[in-house]
């Protein structure tokens, strides 16, 4: 797995995690990356530099043994936040809505038009039924989802 950094075309910063770099290329050019916060497709990867923590001296052999150094963290402190916050959103929203699973696009749809008692849900909707949605005016909101995120 490889973790970048991007930035969509209003300069939002995010980052997101891909198999390889060519499934990075092959779902940007799809249009399926897409920033979390305006949900622009136009995103690009930015510059990264990982945190580099400094041994007490020398080594014979770089890398060996890296006990002194342990693991690196490619994510800042605002980052961790951020997503410790969209964690507790997430949870929140399913103790507190009727998870629908993938009628999600056509449940919302009869809550909005009146054919469904008015209620919280969330579930799974395609690209395409998202926008469909937001086309009628119906208010949905995307849920985040990490590596490692439950199904």
């Amino acid at each position: 797995m490889i973790r970048y950094a991007l930035v969509c075309d209003r300069t939002h910063d995010f980052e997101s995690w891909f198999p390889s770099s060519d499934a990075f290329e092959e779902q940007t050019v799809r249009g399926l990356v897409t920033c979390p916060i305006c949900g622009s497709t136009r995103v690009s990867k930015q510059m990264m530099a990982p945190s580099v923590v400094e041994s007490a001296g020398p080594r014979e052999t770089p890398g060996a043994g890296d006990e002194e150094t342990g693991p690196v963290n490619l994510v800042s402190g605002n980052q961790q936040r951020m997503r410790a916050l969209l964690a507790e959103l997430r949870e929140y929203v399913e103790q507190n809505a009727e998870h629908v699973g993938r009628r999600f696009p056509d449940e919302a749809r009869k809550i909005h038009y009146g054919e469904a008692e008015k209620r919280s849900i969330y579930g799974e909707a395609s690209r395409e039924d998202t926008r469909s949605l937001l086309e009628e005016g119906i208010d949905i909101t995307p849920l985040p989802f990490f590596p490692g995120d439950r199904n």
